[in-house]
């Protein structure tokens, strides 16, 4: 990285008609972004504020060596003339879905250091034409990689999910033996490559009281104690199934480096509420460095100017944060942000 300490970073505004903007735009502002990081911020042209100028995508190639530190350009992406604020909606879709693409390209070209995302709305992406849970499922799908999953984390909190955005008991119908391994392996893998050289990791138990010896339900003992036999013996560092109820809590005081949890609310809410601010999630198994705040589009408050955005901030720092420990720049130039 020649000429500069600090990471490039593309940053998706996400659905238009949600908080994603708004809340860009004004972690964009904070001193301690613009030192961390440059940042190639993508979204509508109609958003482009005039004090971030623009660039075309033939550009993009050459920031690296020519964006200065703090430096943040505009890549405009295919927009509607006009959407509502506030609610799902195709146009704001096929926005979200430009950007995010727009954003993909450059961090799989390896143009920047890595990608973060501001939330969309799934149900707008459907409406454009991408029926598919979220955006771990559409980068995978353009990165051609199918092992790739979701890491929540909230401080010294991270949790790897075993199924994402499914009605739950589609959700419960998938814990299976090889399942829970091959998560426990992608668990493994992914806070290695973060920098746990020996990840300390606990599978989250299923039923109230992780089973209680069967008397609170069997899959613990029938499903569950396999698989973490079957990891043990693959090397990994691994205990439970540890009751949901006190999983996390231990977690969050260092007594493990990730949990593997079994649906999507049993990871997000302790991550949600632990993290308030500071919640972020991380695609393990993409061929580049991608993370996103842990709230959604906030419909409800979108465009009255009242949304926090901490979150994002957030992600932004710990994007380069990340990008330091993985060699890319010094780590002194991130020092007490």
């Amino acid at each position: 990285m020649s000429g500069t300490n600090t990471a490039l970073l593309a940053l998706t505004l996400g659905d238009p008609s949600g908080i994603g903007p708004e809340v860009s735009l004004a972690a964009l502002r904070e001193e301690s972004v613009t030192r961390a990081a440059r940042i190639i911020v993508i979204g509508p042209a109609s958003l482009r504020p005039a004090s971030i100028p623009g660039i075309e995508w033939s550009g993009a190639a050459n920031l690296h060596e020519e964006l200065p530190d703090g430096g943040q350009v505009w890549l405009s992406s295919a927009a509607p003339a006009a959407w509502d604020m506030g609610r799902a909606q195709e146009s704001a879709g096929r926005a979200a879905l430009a950007a995010l693409h727009l954003g993909h390209r450059l961090a799989l070209a390896g143009f920047v250091d890595a990608l973060v995302t501001a939330p969309v709305c799934k149900h707008a992406l459907r409406l454009a034409g991408e029926n598919i849970e979220g955006q771990t499922e559409l980068l995978g799908r353009w990165c051609d990689v199918t092992d790739h999953q979701m890491l929540a984390i909230a401080g010294d909190l991270r949790v790897l999910l075993l199924s994402r955005h499914l009605p739950l008991a589609d959700a419960l119908a998938l814990v299976s033996g090889p399942r829970v391994l091959r998560h426990l392996e992608i668990l493994h893998a992914g806070l290695r490559a973060l920098g746990f050289e020996h990840p300390r990791l606990a599978l989250a138990g299923l039923n109230p009281h992780a089973g209680e010896a069967g008397t609170l339900g069997h899959e613990e003992h029938e499903v569950l104690e396999p698989a973490l036999r079957k990891a043990r013996a693959l090397g990994l560092d691994v205990h439970g199934p540890v009751s949901a109820d006190v999983v996390f809590a231990q977690a969050a005081g260092g007594a493990f480096d990730g949990v593997l949890a079994l649906y999507h609310d049993q990871a997000f809410i302790p991550v949600k509420l632990l993290g308030r601010d500071r919640g972020l999630t991380v695609i393990l198994g993409l061929p580049y460095l991608r993370l996103s705040p842990a709230h959604g589009t906030a419909f409800d408050i979108a465009g009255q100017g009242i949304a926090r955005h901490e979150g994002l901030q957030h992600a932004l720092l710990e994007a380069a944060r990340m990008v330091a420990a993985r060699g890319m720049i010094p780590v002194a130039t991130l020092q007490g942000e």
